[in-house]
């Protein structure tokens, strides 16, 4: 499904992230499982990643990335119309983490709360949903949340994942302005048939008709999630540019989910864009799925990489398999 937005009026005009104390390095992995600082950093950019502690929740990373957009901003919240929380770890499977968010932060009744379930897409689709709520005038401010507590289900007994994950959570103030928005045209695809190649298990035995690994940990073969994440966005990208008259050149930067830097490279190889114009949050807090895309901006504002007026491509994907692409002007 790609979607033109014309008319847009939804300016996203705040930002804010955390990460817990924890930093769990490469040289820490080395003594829980067989691998190596040099293995990892070669497959993976990732040097080391945070993890939240036993009594730290997801909800509780969200919260600290809000108060941390809040002081860097000076926003006030008493007028937030929607919270969008979205995650794969949830505190507990209700109440949802936006409810809880929404309480702490003391928001208005008349706010509403919603997590979203989109694995490493999640943070975009929310994006989406705060532009689409705020243009057909259901919303004036929305809270757009990604945030993870990968650590709690991921296996430190399997190599192949222990070493890819990290906690994290960050925030987007997105508000209603119709003279500078922010969003012009998005595309979302998902195969569902993709589904056992990356998964956590919940109540059933199978997913699509297939048994599955029932250890409530995270399981993943990254040999083909890597296939179906570079082949997805390379099919994606240059049609969703096109259609805007852009090539992947006209670009000021490129967001990716930052699940792996080798994804990212034989992406920005096969469509023409340099790894320069590309934010990458892995090196320092690992795949945090949700939270990676917004680690990114922000950690890219901060060091003078991405400035307001730029044009930028976010493009999560991640567990269904789904994936969602969203060109913006960045007006912060």
């Amino acid at each position: 499904m790609t979607s033109a937005i014309p008319v847009s009026q939804a300016r996203i005009s705040a930002i804010g992230t955390h990460v817990p104390e924890r930093v769990l390095t490469n040289r820490d992995l080395e003594r829980l499982v067989e691998t190596s600082d040099e293995w990892i950093v070669q497959r993976t950019g990732i040097h080391e990643r945070r993890i939240a502690a036993n009594d730290e929740f997801t909800s509780d990373l969200c919260v600290k990335a809000v108060e941390n957009l809040v002081e860097r901003h000076q926003v006030r919240l008493a007028d937030i119309d929607f919270v969008i929380v979205s995650t794969a770890t949830p505190d507990a499977p209700f109440p949802s983490v936006a409810s809880q968010v929404h309480h702490r932060l003391g928001l208005s009744r008349t706010a509403g709360a919603i997590d979203i379930s989109a694995a490493c897409a999640g943070f975009v689709h929310g994006l989406n949903m705060a532009n689409a709520l705020i243009t057909s005038e259901q919303c004036r401010k929305v809270l757009v949340i990604g945030a993870e507590t990968l650590s709690k289900i991921t296996d430190y007994t399997d190599r192949t994942t222990c070493i890819l994950f990290g906690d994290a959570a960050g925030a987007v103030l997105v508000e209603h302005d119709s003279k500078e928005p922010s969003f012009i045209r998005s595309v979302s695809t998902t195969d569902g048939s993709a589904g056992i190649h990356l998964y956590c298990s919940g109540i059933a035995d199978r997913i699509g008709g297939k048994p599955i690994l029932r250890n409530g940990k995270l399981v993943q073969n990254g040999r083909e999630v890597f296939k179906i994440a570079v082949h997805t966005l390379v099919r994606e990208i240059p049609p969703l540019l096109a259609e805007e008259g852009l090539t992947p050149g006209d670009l000021d930067l490129f967001v990716p989910h930052s699940a792996n830097i080798r994804i990212i490279e034989a992406v920005c190889s096969r469509i023409g864009i340099p790894m320069e114009k590309v934010l990458f949050s892995a090196t320092r807090y690992g795949n945090t799925s949700s939270a990676s895309i917004p680690l990114a901006l922000k950690d890219g504002m901060d060091a003078g990489k991405l400035k307001r007026g730029d044009l930028v491509l976010l493009s999560g994907f991640g567990g269904g398999f789904v994936h969602t692409s969203t060109l913006i002007r960045w007006t912060i």
